[in-house]
């Protein structure tokens, strides 16, 4: 089995575990405030869990490209944050998670699009799929 996969599986249980948290969570608290708390603790988390596993020292090898694609990245992401943990608050668990999924096809697109990646029946096939998939589980 690819390391990725086994990566991606671990972060699919990852998000599902912290969407789990969150809603329980955000029970009794704004989802903005709710947010940047999280934000707080994944930054200490995973400044820490740099400098343990890799150290300081790979910081210097960033280009003023790569901050830039990185900080635009974290500008979307913190958007993503903030209104998926507005809909979790307001809305029922799985449809909210379902619709947050719907990601998915806006990456396949994308990736077509800005990365040059190739276009296939399978993927046509499997958009096709998730977006019914998608559908049928919101509704």
């Amino acid at each position: 089995m690819n390391d990725w996969f086994v990566y991606a599986l671990l972060d699919a249980l990852m998000a599902a575990l912290a969407t789990i948290l969150a809603k329980i969570g955000l029970s009794g608290v704004d989802s903005i405030t709710a947010t940047a708390v999280r934000s707080i603790v994944m930054m200490f988390f995973t400044v820490g869990f740099m400098l343990v596993v890799k150290g300081p020292g790979l910081l210097q090898t960033l280009t003023s490209r790569d901050i830039l694609y990185i900080v635009l990245s974290g500008v979307a992401g913190a958007l993503s944050w903030i209104l998926y943990f507005l809909a979790l608050q307001k809305g029922p668990t799985t449809p909210v998670v379902v619709v947050d999924k719907s990601s998915l096809l806006f990456i396949v697109f994308m990736s077509i699009l800005f990365l040059g990646e190739p276009l296939s029946v399978k993927k046509i096939v499997s958009v096709a799929l998730m977006f019914a998939a998608i559908l049928l589980l919101s509704i």
